[in-house]
């Protein structure tokens, strides 16, 4: 495939990937509605599941497809984060502790948005999501998918999970401000 093929998704907005971003983006308030108001943990866990499943779809399709575009590494993040926000949120009407993950995942976004956007203006380049930040998705999808399900959860297994996914979240931030930071500087110095 020659380089202008590759490319011409690149600065495109309306793309089958991005698509399913906004679709992952409308599911979140039925979740919320499911979860929280009509107390179907049921459905609300296949929506969760419905939503994880596009998120993987979107990145499958985007790199099979050589669909990727720079609005899609932002906005896939974008959709992913306020999913898992939203979805720890009801999570802490259940289980207090929730505030924990979350809370910190308004710093780390913070963190690594502000840096992000520091190397994007200096370089030009917009990045995709590295390895640490497809595991701490995972493991955070899973961790609420099992409190979701899961309603008796022992306050032990719910604690060593939130454990997990705030350690993978907080290395996630390191790593992901780090590379925004290396990125900016070594174009400062050319």
């Amino acid at each position: 495939m020659n380089h202008t093929e590759e490319n011409k998704y690149q600065k495109k907005i309306l793309t089958i990937p991005n698509l399913l971003s906004l679709f992952r983006l409308c599911l979140i308030p039925v979740i919320v509605w499911l979860y929280v108001v009509e107390k179907n943990d049921l459905w609300a866990t296949l929506m969760l599941i419905l939503s994880g499943l596009t998120d993987m779809a979107d990145g499958f399709i985007a790199r099979k497809f050589h669909m990727i575009s720079d609005f899609g590494k932002i906005f896939d993040p974008i959709a992913d984060k306020m999913t898992q926000f939203v979805m720890l949120l009801c999570l802490f009407t259940r289980f207090p502790h929730m505030m924990i993950p979350a809370a910190l995942m308004v710093v780390k976004e913070l963190a690594a948005g502000v840096t992000g956007l520091m190397m994007i203006h200096r370089t030009g380049v917009v990045e995709g999501a590295d390895w640490h930040g497809k595991v701490t998705t995972a493991a955070l999808y899973t961790m609420m998918g099992l409190h979701f399900i899961w309603i008796g959860i022992p306050q032990q297994v719910s604690v060593l999970m939130v454990l997990v996914c705030t350690g993978l979240m907080i290395l996630s931030a390191v790593l992901y401000c780090m590379r925004n930071l290396k990125a900016f500087f070594s174009a400062k110095e050319k």
